[in-house]
C-alpha cells in the first residue's frame, strides 16, 4: 500500500546505493523494496532499479533513478539533530569522509549531493536562549563553523 506521503528523491542512477549508505549511517534507517523498470525509459533500460523505498531516521522515502536532467540543491535538506558531540562528529564524517564536502553552519552535502544539516540540540538551545546577547554570540560563533563545535558554542554563550 502506497504511503499518504513519502519524500522522493531523485538519483542518477544510484538510489540503492544511496539508500544503503543512509540506512548504514542513520539510525532507524532502512532500506525497504527495489523496483526494477518494466521497460526501457530514458535513463535505463527494462530491469534496471528505477526506484528504492527505504526510510531516513524513520522518514519514508523512494529514491527514483530518473536521470541526469535534476540535481539536488541546498533548498532541501535533512535536518538531524544530535545529542553530543560524538554524535555530531560521528554523523558529519561518515557524510564528508564518504565523497561529501563541508559546509558552513553544520551544513554538509553527501557523494549525491543531497544537504544535511548536522545540529547539536544545545546549537538550538543557545541560539535560543531568552539572553539575546547570549544568544548572539552563540549565533556567531556558529557563523564561523562548518562542523559545529559544541564546547565552543557553549563557551561563546557563556560570554
Amino acid at each position: 500500500m502506497m504511503r499518504k506521503n513519502t519524500i522522493c528523491l531523485w538519483f542518477d542512477g544510484d538510489a540503492l546505493d544511496a539508500a544503503n549508505f543512509y540506512a548504514r549511517t542513520f539510525p532507524d534507517s532502512a532500506v525497504g523494496a527495489v523496483h526494477r523498470a518494466p521497460g526501457d525509459f530514458p535513463s535505463g533500460r527494462q530491469g534496471d532499479v528505477l526506484t528504492v523505498e527505504f526510510t531516513v531516521m524513520g522518514l519514508p522515502c523512494l529514491g527514483l533513478n530518473g536521470g541526469p536532467a535534476f540535481r539536488h540543491s541546498e533548498a532541501f535538506s535533512f535536518q538531524v539533530a544530535t545529542d553530543d558531540q560524538a554524535e555530531t562528529d560521528r554523523l558529519w564524517h561518515a557524510i564528508v569522509d564518504h565523497g561529501g564536502q563541508p559546509s558552513a553552519c553544520g551544513w554538509c552535502k553527501d557523494r549525491w549531493g543531497l544537504s544535511w544539516q548536522i545540529t547539536p540540540r544545545a546549537l538550538v538551545d543557545a541560539i535560543n536562549d531568552p539572553d539575546p546577547a547570549a544568544a548572539k554570540r552563540a549565533f556567531e560563533a556558529m557563523m564561523t563553523m562548518g562542523r559545529i563545535d559544541i564546547a565552543a558554542i557553549e563557551a561563546a554563550r557563556r560570554g
